[in-house]
């Protein structure tokens, strides 16, 4: 792979020079903006070999480097050693940002006076082509957007997906596509919008209620949706459609036209004042696409995620269910493994298919929610490690093992990571493990205002790690989707600003970790609900129950580490999970889940 990796950059450069062009940005993302895309689009991954969800390379005429965030710097290490593409560091002291990096070599290299860098603006938002060119325009630099070197390079790139949409019933929905319609409809003009172009794939399933498997782990399809004031247009290449689909939409007032025809209509059909379109979403070719002589562009956020992230009755209940389903298979796992550990042989891959394996027995099971990380050892300080044929470690009876999953059901989405101890532990590992656990359980605690976003209460997890000069630097909660994507905004728990408020209906995990590079991992996960907590002269007031249904290791806990309401916490949290799950398990499986479950006392 390191050869191939060279032999593309130079193929590469190549063109650069006959194109004129001084550098090339590859982006992790496709035409909608997603976080995790279709093959077809997955150029940055083939130019450099970094497989990581996140990530941007950069390739001049001499040099090459990617940018990632800290779930990938062990990772990207690894994959992109002797393949002359240098690491940068996201948000590490020192750390350039790509506009800087780019103007810097420019200057270094003054190849033949190029001062124009390419970047394909069908695959990179708006926003991010407009600051690119206003970090650039200082250095003289001027940026191109009209090129796609892939189209001549990658001679086996995949066609766009092509799988079947399927209808995701209202009795999992809970609200139907016509009255979705008709709120973002309303939504919208309190935006001074007129139409909206959506361009995200899980905002375009939730507004139709279709489901599809163009994406891997992700229930979506490749379209566009443009809603008017007086129409609805669905932008997808016919052939994805059953006779039932085609006729349901047609019911709910939907029509349907080629995918590739949206550039087309945006400039000569779409009849509309004007419309909005979110830039940190829309690809910088299609808003080029508008006729600005006669429509008006309102850019602004779209209304349809904040929409979608507050659940309705039916999608909370399909979560429990969904989270009761993924509890018992969880069980099942964990009661295996220790015996399955001991007997030998087993590695991180061998859990991970057995894992999939007792969930793909669950009604309603569609798919994992994305790749099963399971990490032993020193691979669980890889944040997002996924074990390969190359890496896959023998897992013995000791220390920890991490394992992050979810599973995608037709009622629910669910994400999970448990640690656990396969025998004797050190002190660091325990110490560890109980600093992360406090943190867990704080941000569990939490009781906050209506509207304070997921910033101001992130230091819930993060305070005794702190006190000891620990830290982790990825996010700590996300949104979840119902049967949608796993990783779902606007909102989120993070130290950076994430403005987005919380309110009551919204899903989030709670996953604070500790990773100690060549030891070991430490990260516990449960899905959560907000809800309403109380109301006072003060205002209303929310708190945060837990969905997820699975037991916490107890065996590497650190007891006088903890605070009488964490132990309090803990111990109501497992008569929960024993209430919920004992009635769907075997004798011996509610006796196993019985003692994993006793009460710990300080």
């Amino acid at each position: 792979m390191k050869q191939k990796v060279y032999e593309r950059l130079e193929a590469l450069r190549e063109l650069m020079r006959r194109e004129r062009v001084a550098a090339f940005i590859f982006s992790s993302s496709d035409p909608h903006n997603s976080e995790y895309v279709p093959d077809r689009w997955k150029g940055r991954e083939w130019i450099s070999g970094f497989d990581g969800s996140a990530g941007t390379v950069v390739v001049t005429l001499k040099h090459a480097a990617l940018w990632t965030d800290s779930r990938y710097f062990l990772a990207a290490e690894v994959q992109l050693k002797d393949t002359g593409i240098e690491l940068m560091k996201l948000k590490m002291p020192g750390t350039p940002s790509v506009s800087q990096w780019i103007a810097q070599e420019i200057y270094d290299e003054n190849d033949g006076g190029i001062t124009e860098i390419g970047v394909d603006g069908r695959v990179n938002s708006h926003s991010f082509v407009e600051q690119l060119k206003y970090d650039l325009q200082q250095s003289g630099i001027t940026v191109r957007t009209n090129w796609d070197p892939l189209e001549e390079l990658w001679l086996d790139r995949p066609d766009i997906p092509n799988a079947i949409i399927h209808i995701h019933p209202l009795k999992y929905a809970g609200e139907d596509a016509i009255s979705k319609i008709k709120r973002i409809r309303h939504e919208v003009s309190l935006l001074h919008g007129d139409g909206i172009l959506i361009s995200s794939l899980d905002d375009i399933a939730w507004t139709l209620n279709l489901r599809g498997t163009d994406v891997h782990c992700n229930p979506v399809f490749v379209s566009y949706l443009l809603i008017e004031p007086d129409k609805v247009v669905l932008f997808v290449d016919a052939n994805k459609l059953t006779l039932e689909v085609k006729q349901y939409l047609c019911k709910i007032g939907v029509s349907v036209l080629p995918y590739n025809s949206i550039s087309s209509y945006l400039h000569k059909d779409y009849l509309a004042y004007n419309i909005l379109l979110d830039p940190d979403v829309t690809n910088s070719y299609l808003v080029n696409c508008v006729d600005r002589k006669r429509v008006k562009i309102v850019f602004g956020h779209s209304p349809v995620p904040a929409m979608k992230a507050v659940k309705n009755s039916v999608e909370i209940e399909g979560f429990h269910q969904a989270m009761l389903r993924d509890g018992v298979a969880m069980v099942k796992f964990l009661k295996w493994l220790q015996p399955a550990i001991e007997a030998g042989g087993q590695t991180e891959i061998s859990l991970d298919r057995k894992l999939t394996s007792l969930r793909a027995q669950q009604a309603l099971f569609k798919d994992i929610s994305f790749d099963t990380i399971v990490g032993y050892e020193a691979h669980g300080a890889i944040v997002h490690y996924e074990a390969t044929p190359e890496t896959d470690a023998t897992v013995d009876a000791k220390g920890l093992v991490l394992i992050d999953s979810g599973a995608q059901y037709e009622d629910g989405t669910t994400d999970i990571t448990r640690t656990i101890a396969l025998g004797p532990v050190t002190e660091e590992q325990r110490h560890i493990y109980t600093l992360v656990l406090k943190g867990h359980i704080q941000l569990e605690l939490a009781k906050f205002p209506v509207g304070v976003s997921g910033t101001q209460i992130d230091a819930l997890s993060r305070e005794a790690m702190w006190r000891e000069g620990f830290n982790f630097l990825h996010g700590t909660g996300h949104g979840v989707g119902s049967y949608l994507n796993v990783h779902e905004g606007p909102h989120q728990i993070r130290m950076e600003f994430m403005p987005a408020p919380l309110h009551a209906g919204m899903i989030v995990t709670d996953e604070p970790g500790l990773y100690l590079s060549n030891k070991f991992g430490v990260r516990i996960e449960n899905t959560l609900l907000i809800k309403k907590y109380m109301k006072t002269e003060f205002g209303e007031f929310l708190q945060m129950e837990p969905l997820t249904l699975c037991p916490i290791d107890l065996t590497p806990v650190d007891i006088t580490m903890l605070l009488p309401e964490e132990v309090m916490w803990l111990n109501n949290y497992h008569q929960l999970v024993y209430a919920k799950l004992s009635p769907y398990l075997s004798v011996d499986e509610r006796e196993w889940l019985k003692n994993a479950t006793k009460a710990v006392e300080l």
